[in-house]
């Protein structure tokens, strides 16, 4: 470890915080449907949409209704997508020629990019046309973190409002957040992505001449506008198959902490937004303060085993960090930030290949998605997810200190754990679940390139970036077969609307309830004790979860590596 590689990740976690208020700030005014920049030029398309769509945007809807709105839309979204990747073969701006995305693969495509996953069992500047990236991909982008935005605002709602039958209008929420909050700053990144030299063209190549003589084909295609809306919403479905370290979508050092500042933007705000809403803001600085705490270490620990090396090369002779699956223009340091930062969030953009890094390297990114995405989390699904470990650790303090536990003045009652209960569990029922029929089958056997436990990892970690909603990938596992390219669509699906019906049902239930007054007995929940709790049940529950099968994978390889056995 090096000054420099510490200095990385501290410097980006104080940018981290600082921007967290300002943010904050914006995403108050828009979930609050106040006057937001650009409001002039952009309220006469808002008001169309709604005139096209015959929704009126201040009609109130219940839990019911809204979570209705979000399923009936997203639906209709992985139907749509799916038609265009089958038929681009016939669509146009396909200079490239490619024909139909087979069909299982296509289901794939379309239910990662409808639930923000953006998992890719393909190479992009191979398979898709320029119209599938740009009205299909991108489009999806801003749509599925629209509506993990939406949800989020929902959420809140239940907590601010007292004695109310409703939580909002998905309709105007998901329209709001994409005209004046995720195009604007969509539109602003992508010009400071091309002025940094990445590309961002109709045209379908370029051939250049290499130093030995020789022709070499270039893809291009429209990459920054794609890039800025793949960073910001937590998507990271790259334009091209070598995802965040090819050099046409990470150029450069400065590009790269542009990317990782993009991820965590509105996920760190919607932090501050919450306590604005619920009129303390400290309840905000709390759960920042928890999510910061666990990214640190989480990269701490990432770089730590990164740097140390890899026991059997360092038995050969060969001293220094473990290189190995990393681009030399980053580093093991700036590797191991990128990785934690995109699996913490549910980004699962990548710089470096996760299969080779260190089993405990590589155990912090499986270990941040197991973990729920909630370490600043993806946009919208970072904050409910957390706040639904909030319920659970506020009904356990409730216990310690004997009363009716409350969370900034909303009682925790049975309906609302057992909602809660129900959200914690369904991701690790999927991941677990699927990852036991593939290390039994000889579909699911047939996948991962290794054997033994970092086989085993790499079916584990398919799996749990699936539901977690992330999309990365670990590598070394063949996904694109018929059976993982189901069984992962199913995980996606489960693992992003499993958990988001829940909350909505509980910010119905919360929405309802009267304003409690903290009394004498309540327990704090903004000071070190309640985040040391929060902490504390996040890490416990998952742990006591994926422990056994934590054990089974990375720890034992860790092992092995020790002992300088490869298998």
């Amino acid at each position: 470890m090096t000054f420099a590689g510490w200095g990385l990740i501290l410097i980006f976690i104080f940018l981290l915080v600082a921007l967290a208020r300002p943010a904050g700030a914006w995403l108050y005014r828009l979930y609050l449907g106040e006057d937001m920049p650009l409001r002039t030029v952009l309220a006469p398309v808002e008001r169309g949409f709604y005139r096209l769509a015959g929704v009126d945007p201040a009609r109130d809807q219940s839990w019911v209704g809204y979570a209705a709105s979000v399923m009936a839309f997203n639906l209709a979204g992985i139907v749509l997508l799916f038609a265009v990747l089958k038929l681009q073969g016939v669509l146009p701006l396909n200079p490239q020629g490619f024909g139909g995305v087979e069909t299982l693969l296509a289901l794939n495509t379309a239910v990662s990019f409808v639930t923000n996953t953006n998992w890719q069992n393909y190479g992009g500047e191979t398979t898709l046309s320029h119209l599938s990236q740009m009205a299909g991909l991108t489009v999806q982008n801003f749509l599925s973190a629209a509506t993990g935005i939406a949800v989020a605002f929902a959420f809140i709602r239940g907590f601010a409002r007292r004695n109310a039958a409703g939580i909002g209008n998905f309709w105007a929420d998901l329209t709001r957040i994409t005209l004046y909050l995720l195009l604007p700053l969509s539109i602003a990144l992508a010009l400071a992505y091309v002025a940094a030299g990445v590309p961002q063209t109709l045209a379908a190549s370029v051939t250049a001449t290499t130093l030995e003589g020789g022709k070499q084909v270039i893809a291009l295609g429209p990459v920054a506008s794609q890039l800025a809306i793949k960073q910001l919403g937590t998507n990271g479905g790259g334009f091209f198959n070598a995802n965040s370290s090819h050099p046409f979508e990470n150029p450069s050092a400065l590009v790269d902490m542009l990317q990782l500042l993009s991820i965590v933007f509105i996920g760190a705000g919607l932090t501050w937004t919450f306590g604005k809403a619920v009129g303390a803001t400290r309840q905000g600085w709390a759960l920042l303060t928890a999510m910061v705490l666990m990214l640190t270490i989480g990269a701490g620990v990432a770089y730590w085993a990164e740097a140390g090396g890899n026991p059997i090369h360092q038995a050969m002779g060969l001293a220094g960090a473990n290189m190995e699956g990393k681009e030399g223009r980053f580093g093991a340091a700036a590797s191991a930030l990128y990785a934690t930062v995109t699996t913490a969030t549910s980004t699962g953009a990548v710089i470096a290949m996760h299969d080779s890094f260190m089993p405990l390297g590589g155990l912090v990114p499986l270990f941040n998605m197991q973990l729920g995405e909630l370490i600043i989390g993806g946009v919208g699904s970072g904050l409910y997810a957390i706040l639904v470990y909030a319920i659970l650790a506020v009904f356990i303090a409730g216990l310690m200190v004997g009363r009716t536990p409350e969370y900034v003045g909303k009682k925790i009652e049975a309906r609302e754990m057992k909602l809660s209960v129900i959200a914690i569990v369904i991701p690790p029922l999927a991941i677990l679940g699927l990852a036991a029929v593939a290390a039994v089958v000889p579909a699911g056997l047939a996948g991962p390139l290794a054997k033994g436990p970092h086989g085993f990892s790499e079916m584990l970690y398919a799996f749990t970036s699936a539901a977690a909603n992330n999309g990365s990938a670990f590598g070394g596992l063949t996904g694109n077969t018929p059976f993982y390219n189901s069984m992962l669509a199913l995980a996606m699906f489960v693992g992003r609307f499993g958990v988001l019906l829940p909350v909505l049902a509980i910010a119905g239930s919360l929405a309802a309830k009267r304003h409690v007054p903290a009394g004498p007995g309540s327990f704090p929940t903004t000071g070190p004790l309640w985040i040391g709790l929060l902490i504390a049940v996040i890490v416990i529950v998952g742990g006591l979860t994926f422990l056994p099968s934590l054990a089974l994978g990375p720890i034992a390889d860790q092992f092995q590596v020790a002992a300088a056995k490869t298998l």
